[in-house]
This record gives C-alpha cells, structure tokens and sequence, in this order.
C-alpha cells in the first residue's frame, strides 16, 4: 500500500468494517445491509452530498469533513422527530485523500458515530480525478404518525426556531479569510459553526409530538420556512428583531450601517442546520419546557396565516428579502 495511492479494499478492511459494528452491516462483506425496523417504528431516510469547494474547504480537517457529512444529515433526522440508527456512505476520493488524509476522515466518523449512536451499514469508495465528493444516507426510526412534514402548517400556528441564526454564514465569509471585525475567540466560533454543525438531535422527540410541519435550515431561514409556507398552502409571517442571534454574530450586526439589511444576511444565510417548526399555540410551554430540559433553545419568530409567501417585518415595518436563501441549481 503507497501512501499516496491508497488500496480501496485496505481502506474499506482497515478504516471503515471496524465502523459496522452491527449485525445489519454484514462486516461490510456484502453488496447489501439487512435491516428490520423495531415494533411499531418507521423507516426515516435522508441523503445529503458534499463536493469539496462547494460544501466545505479542500483544506479542511478531514475529521471535521467526515464529521460534517454525518451531521448535515442528523440534522434532516433531527427535524423529522427521528432517532437515528445507521448510514451508507460513498467516497470519491481525489488524488490528495492519501492514507494519513483517510485515517484522519474514519476517526472522524467514529467520534460522531459514538455521539450520536450511529453504526456505519455499508456504500461505496472509487476514486476521482475530480473534486473529492462525498454522500451519505442517514436512517433513523420515526413514530407512526409522528414524523411532521413541510406541508402540515395550520393557519393560526406559531413558528419556532432553534439555536441561533446567520453564524454559518459568516463563518463561511471568515474562513473564506473575509475579515469580519471582530476578536479573536468570535471569529473562531463562527468559523466552528460552519465546519461542525450542531444538529438539534435532542429536541427530536418533542419535534415527532408537537410540530405540526418542520424544516432543517440548510438553505437558509427564510428559504427554508418559504418550502413550508408553499408546501401548506399559507403564508409565513416572521419578525426578523425575534429571529435569534449569537454574541459573535450580534457583535457583527452591531458595526453595521444598515440593521435591517443585515438582519436580512443573517436570515437568508445557509448551513446553519437548526431546526424551523411550526406547532398550535396551545403546545408552546410544553415544547418550551421540553427545550429547556434537553438545552437547546427555541424561539418564537411568527405565525401561520391564510396567505402566500413570507412576509418579514422589521421594527414593526414591512420588509421585503430580496435574497432568501441557497438555490440549488
């Protein structure tokens, strides 16, 4: 084995069986894993794919990378009420994915796998000569009945938000080497809020019993609450003063000229991974109190309406996005 020409039956043998710790794998010995939801659960699949340069830095720790694909799709489980089991994954690998690179990737996935109880079930690895590209099918077992989607919204419904909004994307302006302003320790932070997203994994539950419709926000905010507002049929209103922020993108907000405009950024910025919901008024306390126990924060931002579209209001004024999001092409 040459460490720069990696044999893909010594990286499936050495770095990725030891991942499929789970009868259902097959010690990767197979073309296929075997699964049997337990009683009474459902089958909850998601698939994301990450192209170097487009989804994350051809530079970036590969542990970080690795890490980044599980959790981009934990945080599609995580909207949907899910647990999540197990993934399948594809590896192209490019020319720069030598064995130290490849190492560095597993031990990646494996601390996530221990994090978040996931088992690695099976994929594919080939080689490249383009961009290193990487996919993976997350699985995860719902509740009959319980797995909200976009288009469940009622008229009358509060919109909910976890965490906070707009640090992917100045963490991607900051490790793109855009200086931000800001001290060291905030730069830093937003930064580590792009590369290593934090799916809401523990509000799951709540998110199966109490939402009425749910959206990871990967596209942005207000992109991501316009696919509910269009698959309910209503519009979305939101005030973009409640939409919450952290200290380091407040910070960012507060040196610049136009409040409303920035708001605006914040809101219409990718790859935060948070979780957009909706649910009736009459379950906010127990989902606040849910939040609260498990820690993650959640923030009311607006309400359902008979309508179409988004409508943002700032200062209590009507404001119009121009930009609300990532457009897949």
């Amino acid at each position: 084995m040459g460490s720069d020409r990696p044999d893909e039956f010594e990286t499936i043998s050495r770095l990725l069986r030891p991942l499929a710790g789970h009868p259902a794998a097959r010690g990767l010995l197979d073309d296929v894993a075997v699964l049997t939801p337990p009683p009474g659960r459902t089958l909850v699949l998601t698939h994301d794919t990450m192209v170097a340069g487009v989804h994350f830095w051809p530079d970036d720790p590969p542990d970080l990378i690795a890490r980044k694909l599980l959790r981009v799709n934990l945080s599609d489980l995580a909207a949907k009420g899910s647990e999540p089991f197990g993934y399948l994954m594809s590896c192209a690998w490019s020319d720069g994915c030598d064995w130290a690179w490849r190492q560095a990737f597993a031990r990646g996935l494996a601390e996530d796998q221990a994090r978040y109880g996931l088992v690695l079930l099976g994929g594919d690895t080939v080689r490249t000569p383009g961009p290193l590209t990487l996919g993976a099918t997350l699985i995860g077992w719902g509740d009959a009945g319980r797995t909200p989607a976009r288009a469940g919204a009622q008229a009358g419904d509060l919109i909910l938000v976890t965490g906070t909004i707009g640090d992917a994307g100045l963490g991607l302006r900051v490790t793109g080497g855009e200086d931000l302003e800001l001290d060291q320790a905030g730069a830093s932070w937003l930064a580590d809020r792009y590369r290593l997203p934090q799916p809401r994994t523990a509000l799951a539950p709540a998110i199966a019993r109490y939402a009425t419709a749910s959206a990871d926000v990967s596209d942005g905010l207000a992109a991501d609450l316009a696919h509910i507002s269009e698959a309910s049929g209503l519009r979305a209103r939101i005030e973009l003063d409640a939409v919450p922020l952290s200290a380091a993108a407040g910070r960012w907000l507060a040196a610049q000229a136009d409040a409303s405009d920035a708001r605006a950024v914040l809101a219409s910025s990718g790859d935060d991974y948070e979780i957009v919901f909706t649910l009736g008024p009459e379950a906010l306390d127990a989902v606040r109190s849910e939040a609260t126990r498990r820690g993650v924060a959640v923030t009311r931002i607006g309400v359902m309406e008979a309508g179409e579209g988004l409508a943002v209001t700032f200062g209590g004024r009507p404001l119009d996005l121009v930009r609300r999001g990532w457009r897949h092409r």
